[in-house]
């Protein structure tokens, strides 16, 4: 097991839900470590998820495109960047739908510029080996397709089978990761996620969706007959785990990281509803807010990991239950 030790930190996507949520992870827990913060700040990325930083002098934000070439060179030059921790990318599905061109920009091409960079500063330039210098990318489950509702959940061996714009072009992604480390050594992990949950996350994910229109008294709109599946990782959960393989996961190695909280959309839903009837309690229960809408084209019925590997080899472990998890995601909510 190594025991990397990161100092200065480049966190592409930050403003985003999971990247400002390990900045904040990184600061409070990591007191040696100085993070630069990439954002576009598009619709996705607010510096709004990002004030009372516990160490705002350790903390530096830069706005720009990570397929921005010259900058990228000018980011790890000025700031002597030994970590890349890439969690920026395009990930709204039903957007990837309407509109991928620009997941093939940000996802394929975007990662593709941070890799050529890496490579020629860190191995070229600053002749650095594996305990200098690592790529961490952030990945999804989404990549290993779909499964039914018998399957056991994904191991890191399962052959991808993306089945939309948005996973396809993650699963490149992740190829092109594997193929700079193969080819020019170097030094990478890679990480595949559930779904995750948690403060910060965007206005058009489900969970939030839910929150709102029950904060707003709005139809709560839910897919098709709500039966799909999902397995839902807490967002604190998530960061701690990236950190733990960016210090200890074996180079050129992907670690899956899950929840183990499969839920039907519905359930989840209903859930949802059942505590805002306890926090704030109306005459006629949230559920009845709860409408099916016409599913969206392709929609994965089930998507679970398993996660024994980073468990073992690493000690991570979840430490949040879904409804621990939810409970804290609602009362944020409620006070924001």
């Amino acid at each position: 097991m190594t025991n990397y030790k990161p100092k200065n930190m480049l966190v592409t996507g930050g403003a985003g839900f999971i990247g400002a949520n390990f900045i904040r992870h990184a600061l409070a827990h990591e007191p040696k470590i100085n993070i630069i913060n990439l954002d576009l700040l598009t619709y996705a990325g607010s510096l709004k998820n990002l004030e009372n930083l516990s160490a705002p002098e350790r903390y530096h934000f830069v706005q720009g495109d990570i397929a921005d070439n010259a900058l990228i060179k000018q980011i790890m030059q000025q700031h002597e960047i030994d970590t890349i921790v890439h969690f920026a990318a395009e990930s709204h599905v039903d957007r990837s739908i309407s509109l991928p061109i620009e997941f093939v920009k940000t996802n394929l091409l975007g990662t593709f510029v941070l890799l050529e960079a890496a490579k020629s500063f860190w191995l070229d330039t600053k002749k650095w080996d594996a305990q200098r210098c690592r790529f961490h990318h952030i990945s999804t489950d989404e990549v290993y397709g779909a499964l039914t509702p018998e399957c056991p959940g994904f191991t890191e061996s399962r052959a991808y089978q993306p089945r939309s714009p948005y996973s396809a072009s993650k699963a490149g992604s992740d190829h092109l990761v594997q193929a700079y480390h193969h080819t020019y050594r170097l030094p990478i992990t890679i990480s595949n996620c559930s779904n995750n949950y948690g403060p910060y996350q965007h206005a058009e994910k489900f969970i939030p969706t839910v929150i709102r229109s029950c904060l707003n008294w709005q139809a709560i709109p839910v897919y098709g007959n709500g039966k799909n599946i999902r397995d839902w990782l807490y967002v604190e959960d998530h960061c701690a785990g990236v950190m733990r393989i960016i210090k200890q996961g074996k180079i050129g190695e992907a670690y899956n990281i899950g929840g183990d909280n499969e839920w039907e959309n519905i359930k989840i839903a209903e859930y949802i509803c059942a505590v805002m009837d306890r926090l704030q309690p109306r005459s006629v229960s949230y559920t009845s807010l709860i409408q099916y809408v016409t599913d969206r084209p392709g929609h994965d019925f089930r998507y679970a990991i398993d996660a024994r590997k980073i468990k073992m080899e690493l000690g991570w472990q979840a430490r949040e239950s879904f409804i621990s998890g939810m409970e804290k995601t609602i009362k944020y909510y409620l006070n924001n």
